[in-house]
């Protein structure tokens, strides 16, 4: 295969270390969006920028025969950072106090970059269109759905038949293995605001209040016996508690506690269910002691499922660019989550993994959101050739 200009690591490389120094966070990017839209000048790309974020979607034109009416295939590569303090001690070091790409989309995005100047000197080949999607929010408050608002699926003029993306990971895997699973690979991730209302008064009088502050305890501990008794054990739910608010003062008992917490699930209807049990749970505990609830749900994002046959076809891409060896079935869904699930949901495809691990040892490297997770970024090629290849035989297959 003939070496494309600016696939090789040296110039992905400058443009992962570039936005590496300069993280920018949530869905309004300007800098980024402008390295982006510089790294891709000159390839005779369609441009469309988001109205309400800063989104790039860059439609490839294929030039085989049919490619008009061929299939369109999408491929996604987030922007944004995390508000971390990065404390690594090797590699590139954001510039932006508080700021860092401490999941790696820096790689991402060089790495869409490369499969985008693979795709346009490789038109010949490419029997459809390809729509690459630059997305900002995906560490929140979400990118992707605001994207297909402003129409993304059809910015071929057709509508998307196939969407891939690949997330690079710090841990878990040697370098370079590709992982994943067929079905559903992450889980939906909502958050619920749980405040308990009750009398405050005299910390020494507790019989002349409604105290919310044990009541809140003791709903904490419900939840948990909750997921374990209204759940089958085969349909993980995890309920985490990760705030409890009440009170101003050891001898003051306030009027209300708040609980704050993350749910996750991994099926729409254990969703639904979870929803509707937090409820009854939290309700039914504070009646018991005469005092009330009120219930704030933030839905968030969906479990991402990947289609069986896409996922097939992706892993089969992976082990014939880079041998059986660099591909690893995930036996089971991991709980994070991740927002190319609205993709998913609408357009079948497949959401990968892939390792850049730097540690001589994975067991003892940090993971992605630690303020010390490092990145080999020598794994850039490879990301942007998998993509790049994963659209050209993608759109060769037809409409199966």
């Amino acid at each position: 295969m003939t070496e494309v200009p600016g696939t090789d690591l040296a110039s992905l490389r400058a443009l992962r270390e570039d936005l590496h120094h300069h993280p920018e966070l949530g869905l309004h990017l300007p800098r980024t969006q402008r390295a982006v839209l510089d790294a891709l000048d000159g390839l005779g790309l369609e441009i469309t920028l988001g109205r309400s974020l800063s989104s790039v979607v860059a439609v490839v034109r294929g030039a085989a025969p049919g490619a008009r009416s061929g299939p369109v295939v999408l491929l996604r590569g987030d922007m944004d950072a995390l508000p971390v303090t990065e404390a690594t001690t090797v590699g590139p070091r954001s510039e932006v106090d508080g700021v860092m790409h401490a999941c790696g989309h820096d790689l991402h995005v060089a790495g869409l970059v490369g499969a985008a100047r693979h795709l346009a000197a490789r038109r010949a080949e490419l029997a459809g269109d390809v729509v690459l999607m630059f997305q900002p929010g995906e560490e929140g408050p979400g990118g992707a759905e605001p994207m297909l608002a402003e129409g993304l699926l059809d910015a071929a003029g057709r509508r998307v038949d196939a969407a891939y993306a690949a997330h690079v990971y710090s841990a878990d895997h040697a370098f370079g293995v590709c992982f994943g699973r067929p079905g559903t690979q992450m889980a939906a991730s909502d958050e619920v605001r749980i405040t308990v209302r009750g009398r405050g008064g005299h910390g020494s009088a507790p019989h002349r209040t409604l105290d919310p502050v044990p009541v809140a305890c003791e709903i904490v501990l419900a939840l948990q016996t909750m997921v374990t008794r209204r759940f089958s054990i085969w349909e993980p739910v995890v309920v985490t508690v990760g705030r409890i608010a009440g009170g101003t003062k050891d001898n003051i008992i306030a009027d209300e506690a708040i609980l704050e917490a993350t749910v996750r699930t991994f099926s729409g209807a254990t969703r639904e269910l979870a929803r509707e049990l937090i409820g009854q749970v939290a309700g039914g505990v504070a009646q018991a002691h005469g005092l009330t609830v009120g219930i704030h749900w933030v839905e968030g994002y969906p479990a991402t499922v990947n289609d069986p046959a896409e996922f097939g076809f992706a892993r089969g891409v992976v082990e014939d660019l880079f041998g059986q060896q660099r591909f690893a079935e995930m036996p089971e869904p991991e709980a994070g989550a991740e927002d190319f699930s609205f993709v998913l949901e609408q357009v079948p495809g497949a959401y990968l993994n892939v390792s850049a691990c730097a540690h001589p040892r994975v067991e003892d490297a940090e993971d992605n959101h630690s303020p010390r997770a490092t990145f080999d970024d020598a794994v850039l090629p490879d990301l942007a050739l998998l993509l790049a290849e994963l659209a050209i035989r993608r759109c060769a297959l037809g409409f199966g």
